[in-house]
């Protein structure tokens, strides 16, 4: 059984720049996903709320072969905390199941890098760690804090995934981390009663329509956009869709490399470009205040309970997770989703993902990599609700529900073609902790939004000395 000790925040999930997203990845993406929510189809495609199998093949058998691991105790940190952390405890359950070991359970908060470094250097590493942060994998192996994939792992990483999540994981041309968990970060989610009240017949497919929908919902009587601001990683993913859409993929890995600097005129321009939403206070549920005020798990509780729920929350696949398991809602009749509207010329696909490593030599850390790579796992996870997979040989059947499913068939149709947040390729200083660097800075930018230039100057700043420049 999972032991949890002192759960905190939490969890913002979400890497080497990879080629922007094909037209077809996104056309896939877009035609999926409308399908699936003018269909209003169920919210769990018949599947049971309860355990929901062991994986394996499909007569129910292992895939992946795990030694016997009686009486060693395990440790795992992550961020995951309620329901994703109950959803991930199915995986540990089997995992335990299959191996005889115990394992227990740490939750790092949302300063991954801090903690894990904390009691790295105490002598007292978890055994597996996941790091939402590519920029926190390449410091630790830069470090020699993570171990390299053993030979059971590293097969069924080259089984199961495509060379563009494998290359995530690795640093300096030894593989360390398998992403076992992954995320689309360019989703509204929206409360199709709060649509049907103010009248509204179609999904925004571009920003100013998605203004427009927000203003004739606020008209309506409905606050019109729940933001997660208190949560710093949110804002992060609102920037980082703006600017992908409106300024490129090559801007966009120039300036997640800090090639180009935050004062950059693309950059005066995204941010511009969200000041016409974050600067109409009516818009915002609660204003920009409460925005602040408000942590991500309330941010989607807002939109889809209470009495006057608001009517579009922006966030990952993984709300799903939050609707499923803290609101009635249930996902393709009351909730449902479109993409991010295109700023640009495309809507942006911006992608997330947590990566399982070993701070630990030995057979027990090696063992749960090996399993967190394989189809069971996946297949363990998925059928829960609120997960998404990169794995592509997993049997996309067993994802909870139709909308889930189709989000995952577009990540995988996308193949290697897809851009990592740019927030989690940064040091960890500028990009992954909580109250400094892009965090704080996007809170200060929400709070004042018609000061572009002082929060064009703070990023900078505030990158510069994360990347070594200032």
């Amino acid at each position: 059984m999972l032991r949890t000790r002192n759960a905190t925040t939490e969890h913002h999930p979400s890497p080497t720049p990879r080629p922007r997203p094909t037209a077809r990845a996104l056309a896939a993406l877009t035609a999926g996903l409308l399908a699936v929510t003018l269909s209003a189809c169920g919210g769990d495609d018949g599947v049971d709320d309860g355990d929901q199998g062991t994986g394996g093949d499909a007569g129910g058998r292992p895939t992946v072969q795990l030694p016997r691991l009686d009486g060693q105790e395990l440790e795992v940190a992550a961020v995951f905390t309620g329901p994703e952390l109950d959803n991930f405890q199915k995986v540990l359950d089997e995992f335990e199941k299959r191996t005889g070991a115990t394992v227990s359970f740490v939750p790092t908060g949302n300063n991954t890098s801090t903690f894990l470094g904390t009691k790295i250097e105490g002598g007292k590493p978890p055994d597996v760690a996941f790091l939402p942060q590519v920029g926190v994998l390449h410091q630790f192996a830069e470090k020699g804090w993570i171990k390299p994939l053993g030979s059971e792992a590293l097969a069924q990483l080259d089984k199961n995934f495509s060379d563009g999540w494998k290359d995530l994981g690795a640093y300096e041309g030894k593989r360390y981390g398998v992403y076992a968990k992954a995320a689309n970060k360019s989703l509204v989610w929206y409360n199709s009663a709060a649509f049907e009240a103010a009248g509204i017949t179609e999904e925004p497919k571009t920003w100013d329509e998605f203004l427009r929908t927000a203003r004739t919902l606020s008209d309506a009587g409905s606050p019109a956009v729940s933001i997660g601001g208190a949560d710093g990683w949110t804002l992060t993913d609102w920037f980082e869709n703006v600017y992908l859409s409106q300024a490129g993929p090559e801007k966009y890995d120039q300036l997640a490399k800090h090639e180009i600097k935050w004062t950059d005129p693309s950059v005066e321009e995204a941010l511009t470009t969200l000041a016409e939403l974050w600067g109409e206070d009516e818009l915002i549920a609660g204003g920009a205040s409460g925005a602040l005020q408000t942590e991500y798990p309330k941010s989607i509780t807002q939109t889809f309970s209470g009495d006057t729920p608001a009517g579009m929350v922006f966030e990952g696949d993984f709300v799903a997770v939050t609707i499923n398991g803290d609101t009635d809602a249930k996902i393709g009749t009351d909730a449902k989703v479109f993409p991010f509207p295109a700023v640009g010329d495309d809507s942006p696909v911006v992608t997330g993902g947590d990566a399982a490593v070993a701070l630990k030599d030995g057979k027990g850390a090696q063992a749960l990599l090996t399993f967190l790579a394989s189809t069971d796992a996946a297949e363990i996870w998925a059928a829960q609700g609120g997960f998404l997979s990169p794995n592509k040989e997993m049997d996309q059947g067993t994802y909870k529900d139709d909308v889930t499913r189709e989000i995952a068939k577009a990540l995988l149709a996308a193949g290697d073609d897809f851009r990592f947040d740019m927030s989690d390729q940064a040091p960890a200083a500028f990009g992954g902790t909580q109250g400094v660097g892009e965090w704080k800075d996007l809170q200060d930018f929400l709070k004042n939004p018609d000061d572009v230039a002082g929060a064009q100057k703070k990023l900078e700043t505030s990158a510069a000395k994360a990347y070594g420049k200032g």
